[in-house]
């Protein structure tokens, strides 16, 4: 090999030592008659001296050197002179005096810097991404990932998981988002789907006798982006037979416990893993996936605002509405500027307004907490008694400032759980070096779809009722309860699973409330509707998303941080160039034409 050891790993044992390094140049430096480079691996980074007087002829290829030309180095270890050692190398008491140099190829100059973690263009890091993964933030977070999934293939296969892998062409079957389809070259007419998840694959295994299974699932979802989604992603898939809703929680938690404590040892992991149902994380944080490093939990107002003086606040009570909110602690004296972007950040999530109570000075006492103390344009519809009642409702203090919305409850909640995860960032309570898992249970198995009048899935049509609610599935479908939960972690669902349904009838219960006519559900779901009339055990699963548990564990704000090559928001691959036209004779051969709709653009999207 051109190397015999790593940059990185270089230390004070390796004195004296002769090594042979490959690598890029991080940072070239001329001190007049001495030249130094720091020489980067994937490893990390260490200097490396060139002096005319020791090696010239390494000397002179190191003056031409420049950064991100590809360079092997042959030189001796040596201890840097007292003074000039650098801390923040691991490397950083030891340099490398070459006694000899190769280019190995030069490059160009970079679009961006590699050598500093500055801001980059989306579009510019995604069009170079084997460039922006060269620098050493995103190499650790690669690394992270693998020790992430190398740990958990050890750890369930250690407790008697098999990794089986399912088909990655199957057949398009609701699953909640849109399917990307493949067209058949050999059946005209006919498409495979990509799996959005390996959902009916996994629970047809448990009926095969598998009972533990899982895997490193690639999965693809054709819907709206955001900065936690994206099209194609990596979720652990598991499957158990044999198993209540508790026997797999509890399996989460010990997974995710042995791996943050052994994989990120310097997280802080509260343990144990707080419990919500959906009916208390809606009550008291706005969301299914609450952010738990934190309080500001959210009080109900709603009879108080019935009594007040208030005809806004009145008028969304009369009409069915709710009024809640929360306390901000120290957060009374706020400049107007910042109300006002709380403001446009409440009415971004569909509130009509916010409404703010500053509560006088710390140092107070609530009971001492008189009407010119209260600072608000709406003070005077309230009275003391009712602001002090919220105040205790909502845990505040004198000095801390209640923000309120008033409204349909859905974007009352919504509206409400932004403002708390602003002002939890706002006020530095999200600590990022502290993970929170909470797993959220007995979510409602059905939702209403008003556009189109009928039920729709809340997880998906194979999740099971809870057994207490199976007299309400066609009496009153919107007030049954599933066995399905979520774990989520700092603010981010990064898992969701249930026990599922594994009785043909039920499962033709659910089929039929969902709009679905024996026929249909025989033609798309037949395979596993036979399947259960052939002894299929008890089953259950969960599939905690890799990318979201890597990204929350790197401290990153974006899926794109932790994946190699991802796409962008609208879904492009900038490096390729793709979704790209294909030629007549590939669209001949799967007997397709494209049509272009009137209101789209035909071709490829820009690059």
């Amino acid at each position: 090999m051109l190397k015999d050891t790593d940059c990185g790993t270089l230390t004070l044992s390796d004195v004296g030592r002769q090594v042979a390094l490959a690598g890029w140049v991080h940072r070239r430096r001329d001190h007049g008659g001495i030249i130094f480079i720091d020489l980067r691996d994937r490893s990390g980074i260490v200097q490396v001296v060139f002096n005319p007087s020791y090696a010239p002829d390494a000397y002179r290829t190191a003056d031409a050197l420049r950064n991100e030309w590809v360079v092997c180095i042959r030189g001796r270890v040596e201890r840097r002179p007292p003074g000039t050692e650098n801390p923040s190398l691991p490397t950083g008491q030891v340099e490398v005096h070459a006694l000899a140099c190769q280019i190995l190829n030069p490059s160009r100059p970079p679009p961006f810097y590699i050598n500093e973690d500055t801001e980059v263009d989306e579009a510019l890091r995604l069009r170079y991404r084997y460039l922006y993964l060269r620098r050493q933030r995103l190499q650790r977070n690669l690394e992270l990932r693998h020790r992430v999934v190398k740990f958990i293939r050890d750890w369930l296969s250690a407790r008697g998981f098999w990794e089986v892998e399912t088909p990655i062409l199957t057949k398009s079957t609701p699953e909640g988002a849109r399917d990307y389809l493949v067209p058949s070259r050999l059946y005209p007419g006919c498409f495979y789907a990509l799996p959005q998840s390996p959902q009916q694959l996994k629970q047809l295994l448990m009926v095969a006798g598998l009972e533990r299974y899982f895997q490193i699932a690639r999965c693809f979802r054709d819907e709206d982006l955001r900065a936690d989604r994206q099209p194609e992603f990596t979720q652990l898939d598991l499957e158990m037979s044999f198993v209540e809703e508790e026997d797999i929680l509890n399996l989460m938690e010990s997974l995710f416990t042995d791996l943050v404590e052994q994989v990120t040892p310097h997280k802080r992991l509260r343990k144990p893993f707080p419990r919500l149902t959906y009916a208390e994380a809606i009550a008291k944080y706005g969301t299914d996936k609450p952010d738990l490093r934190f309080g500001m939990e959210l009080a109900d107002f709603t009879d108080i605002a019935r009594q007040c003086q208030f005809e806004v606040f009145r008028r969304v009570v009369q009409q069915g509405g709710v009024v809640k909110g929360f306390a901000a602690p120290g957060y009374a004296d706020c400049p107007r500027r910042q109300i006002e972007e709380l403001t446009t950040l409440a009415k971004s999530k569909g509130a009509t307004g916010l409404v703010t109570l500053a509560l006088g000075q710390p140092g107070l006492s609530l009971e001492a907490l008189t009407p010119e103390q209260v600072r608000s344009a709406v003070a005077r519809h309230f009275t003391i008694e009712q602001v002090q009642e919220m105040a205790r409702r909502a845990g505040a203090r004198p000095g801390d400032l209640l923000l309120i919305v008033a409204g349909e409850p859905a974007t009352t909640n919504a509206a409400l759980s932004a403002l708390r995860t602003e002002m939890g960032a706002r006020l530095g309570l999200a600590d990022p070096n502290q993970v929170v898992f909470a797993f959220v249970t007995q979510f409602p198995l059905f939702e209403w779809n008003a556009e189109e009048r009928r039920w729709e899935s809340a997880h998906h049509p194979f999740t099971a009722p809870r057994d207490e609610d199976l007299p309400l599935l066609e009496a009153d479908p919107g007030r049954v309860r599933s066995k399905a939960y979520d774990m989520v972690c700092n603010g981010y669902e990064v898992a969701s699973g249930s026990i599922r349904i594994h009785n043909r009838e039920v499962q033709e219960r659910i089929f039929r409330i969902l709009g679905y006519s024996p026929e249909e559900a025989q033609k798309r779901f037949g395979h596993l509707l036979e399947a259960f009339e052939y002894g299929a055990p008890p089953h259950g699963g969960i599939a905690p998303g890799i990318d979201r548990i890597v990204m929350v564990l790197a401290n990153e704000a974006s899926l794109r941080e932790v994946i190699a090559f991802p796409k962008t928001q609208s879904a492009q691959d900038l490096l390729f160039g793709a979704p790209s036209e294909v030629s007549e004779k590939q669209l001949r051969e799967l007997h397709l034409a494209v049509v272009h709709p009137e209101t789209a653009p035909s071709g490829p999207p820009p690059s």
